[in-house]
């Protein structure tokens, strides 16, 4: 194994806002397609409403006053889907989306204001327009990449309606989709090729479509130093819906979207599986599996556009949901907003949650975002909150409270939660975050501040259903 390599230092710092290209603005009508719905139309699996990049650069004021200091796009180039991630041109912006000079703009723009730009990379299958596999369907037996896809038989079903039916491998046996083989060294090559061009454009990084179906640690460690050898900042982030520690090495991935976390989280606070301790038992066994240094490059996600939207989740209830958003931010890995939840957008799963943004103000549930703009100059004034160590410091067994501290000493930062449906008074052990006696921390979510005395913050009074951050006055 290489030696551990370190998430690239500016993702400690990132607030990531999920894009969802066809449904975010439609800044350029001129490229839309004949057929575009209504803005705001229920979305399908099959209809386009028009969003762009333009659109996207139109509305950057808007993510920069929540605080958005980067963007994970899901896919851009030329498909025949409003999701795109049939890809058949891997070096063309699709053009319903804009121009390679709309993206160039849009790259300098974001830049301009410290915004990284996160692209999705689908790697391990693509569409059935891709020229390799439109050759095949062309020329049978004599195409020059037959072993670019996993081929059972000619000619080839594509478009056979029963998936049975279906000779060739696809992603869930889905025949749009169907899946490289990466054991050629020619396909390995073309994918490696598309990694460094964009790059080489200037991107941030590359999210990754399904990699654990690329069930091949050397894809992935050749692929980090592709990407490396162009862009050593660049940040590698795999789609991982479950334990991740196999390509969390340093030789691999940078981070994983963390839906452990997200699970775990929606089990305590939605569905209510179990209480504070379970809670933190469980929070405990992800802390103990994972480098350490390998939490700081998690993606911390609460929804995304293959899930259910968290305000639909948790049934209206925003209490909920900003206690959700409130650990997310003081938990260690970059938060990311998936587009519309912080105004409370409703949706149930794909397509559902890939709604358009409701850009009409009365819309929003301005108190969400207000809440989650705070977490973030808050999250932002505080270092403990992206870079200190993390300290799981209390969890009541009954009453559903709890706690814990990111960094150490002056600089410590508590969090804490109440999780019932009464107000509660409760003690904080600080445990081994080294706080000197007498000091004071103030809530930055309320005006009230607690004393350190003994080891422990005393007296902490939190309203049902809320939470605060703890920090000494700077």
């Amino acid at each position: 194994m290489e030696p551990f390599s370190l998430p690239p230092e500016w993702v400690q710092d990132a607030i990531f806002y999920q894009i969802f290209p066809d449904r975010f603005y439609n800044g350029e009508p001129g490229n839309d397609p004949p057929n575009v719905c209504r803005w705001g139309s229920l979305p399908s699996r099959s209809n386009f409403c028009g969003g762009d990049l333009a659109g996207v650069m139109e509305k950057l004021p808007y993510l920069l006053d929540l605080g958005v200091n980067a963007i994970y796009f899901n896919p851009i180039f030329k498909a025949s889907s409003n999701h795109r991630y049939n890809t058949y041109d891997y070096f063309q912006i699709d053009p319903l989306l804009g121009t390679q000079e709309t993206f160039q703009r849009l790259l300098h723009q974001a830049h301009q204001h410290g915004i990284r730009i996160v692209l999705d990379g689908v790697f391990n299958h693509c569409g059935r327009g891709f020229f390799p596999f439109h050759d095949i369907l062309e020329n049978g037996s004599d195409s020059f990449y037959l072993d670019w896809f996993h081929v059972r038989d000619l000619p080839l079903r594509a478009y056979a309606e029963d998936r049975e039916q279906v000779n060739y491998e696809c992603w869930w046996n889905i025949p749009s989709l169907p899946k490289f083989n990466t054991d050629t060294p020619a396909v390995r090559q073309f994918l490696f090729s598309v990694a460094r061009h964009w790059l080489q454009q200037g991107i941030d990084g590359w999210r990754l479509d399904v990699p654990g179906e690329i069930d091949d640690d050397s894809f992935w460690q050749e692929f980090r130093r592709q990407v490396k050898g162009v862009h050593p900042e660049a940040y590698i982030l795999g789609e991982i819906w479950f334990e991740g520690t196999r390509w969390l090495q340093g030789d691999q991935f940078d981070g994983i979207m963390n839906y452990e976390l997200r699970t775990l989280l929606l089990e305590w606070l939605i569905e209510d599986k179990y209480r504070s301790l379970a809670f933190a038992h469980r929070l405990q066994d992800i802390l103990d599996k994972y480098p350490p240094l390998a939490l700081f490059g998690q993606m911390n996600v609460l929804g995304s556009h293959d899930t259910a939207r968290l305000m639909t989740l948790a049934q209206g209830d925003v209490d909920t949901v900003k206690m959700l958003w409130l650990f997310v931010m003081t938990w260690p890995g970059a938060p990311c907003i998936y587009y519309g939840d912080e105004i409370g957008l409703t949706g149930d799963p794909d397509p559902d949650c890939r709604r358009c943004f409701p850009w009409d103000k009365a819309a929003w549930n301005h108190s969400l975002r207000g809440f989650i703009r705070r977490l973030i100059q808050i999250r932002q004034e505080l270092p403990a909150l992206r870079r200190g160590n993390v300290h799981l410091l209390f969890a009541h067994p009954r009453q559903n409270l709890y706690a814990h501290g990111r960094g150490e000493g002056a600089e410590a930062v508590i969090m804490a939660m109440n999780a019932s449906e009464f107000p509660r008074i409760f003690d904080i052990p600080l445990l081994d975050m080294q706080v000197p006696r007498g000091t004071v921390l103030q809530d930055r979510c309320r005006e009230r501040s607690y004393n350190v005395r003994n080891g422990r913050l005393e007296g902490v009074w939190l309203p049902p259903r809320s939470g605060a951050i703890l920090a000494a006055q700077r």
